[in-house]
């Protein structure tokens, strides 16, 4: 294997002017913290509320674990590089990040259509769910969905570092991303790109249609509800989740599924920054706003915590 390269520029949006850049920066910053506070109190929330034990809201929780990891692999280093003149990231740094990335955003993409799944089962079978949906099936989904995860971005890993780099080790991006590395690749990258396409049709391209074929079964089940109540809060709970799926993979599927036109030009990079900071941000919203259960274990857990502080000896 040819390599000369041993680090990366992460380039970022260092073309901007300054007082551009300080105003992405906050907004970099000011987004982390509601990421980590939005998604961080629906984590305690539904672990800590007896009425959240539910595989619905333990599918929440763990998708709001996926958007904590998802900004926690890339943000603290835009942060850093942001504040830093060197802007540079190890090439074993560099592969570690794209594969931590890679692995949660694989797992993401199959984990909403596990979610799908389970919405189903709760409209579609409701005398079937508690059998189907029990615990441990839970936890075996969640699991699968890291494995496959895991075997995706190793393998997309692996390949794409194994190309010589021998040439600029300039990434014309905030994170080490699939797409930016192959564009430095010192030979021909059409087997990597596709590969990188047929893995995203795969881990994305799949779920997504059974996402879609579960929610034409749902919808068709929820229009025969003759209540109106229990019909507004089946729509309530199915269309928190069909924002997050057309959110996340729209923005994905437009990044990584064009064969032979990838590219880290302003639009991937602006599209990018949407889902790597911006959705994950408002996932919390989306989920809370729109669901009186957990807005109500939201609260508790507000009061909880100010009892708890006075309650600390020092």
């Amino acid at each position: 294997m040819q390599r000369n390269v041993t680090e990366f520029f992460l380039l970022g949006f260092s073309d901007l002017p300054p007082s551009l850049q300080a105003i992405i920066f906050s907004f970099f910053l000011c987004s982390y913290i509601l990421t980590i506070i939005g998604n961080g109190l629906i984590i305690l929330s539904v672990s800590f509320e007896p009425i959240l034990k539910t595989p619905m809201y333990f599918f929440l929780r763990n998708l709001s674990f996926h958007e904590l990891c998802l900004t926690t692999v890339t943000v603290p280093k835009v942060l850093e590089n942001f504040l830093s003149k060197e802007r540079t990231i190890s090439f074993v740094a560099c592969a570690s990040q794209m594969f931590f990335f890679f692995c949660i955003g694989v797992s993401e993409c199959v984990f909403l259509g596990v979610m799908a799944f389970d919405r189903y089962m709760a409209i579609c079978h409701p005398l079937q769910y508690t059998l189907v949906m029990s615990p441990k099936m839970c936890h075996k989904l969640t699991i699968g969905s890291w494995v496959i995860g895991s075997l995706v971005s190793l393998v997309q890993t692996s390949y794409i570092f194994s190309l010589p780099y021998c040439g600029s080790n300039r990434i014309a991006h905030f994170f080490c991303d699939n797409p930016s590395l192959l564009n430095l690749a010192c030979t021909n990258t059409f087997i990597n790109e596709l590969l990188l396409f047929v893995s995203c049709m795969c881990a994305a391209g799949i779920p997504f249609l059974l996402i879609l074929c579960s929610y034409v079964k749902i919808l068709s089940s929820i229009l025969l509800i003759h209540s109106s109540e229990k019909r507004h809060k089946a729509l309530s709970t199915c269309s928190s989740h069909l924002i997050s799926v057309f959110l996340f993979y729209g923005t994905a599927m437009f990044t990584y599924l064009r064969l032979g036109t990838y590219g880290s030009d302003d639009n991937d990079r602006m599209i990018s920054l949407f889902y790597c900071i911006v959705i994950p941000a408002i996932n919390p919203l989306i989920y809370s706003l729109r669901n009186k259960e957990m807005k109500t274990a939201i609260r508790k857990l507000m009061t909880k915590i100010p009892s708890k502080m006075n309650g600390i000896s020092y």
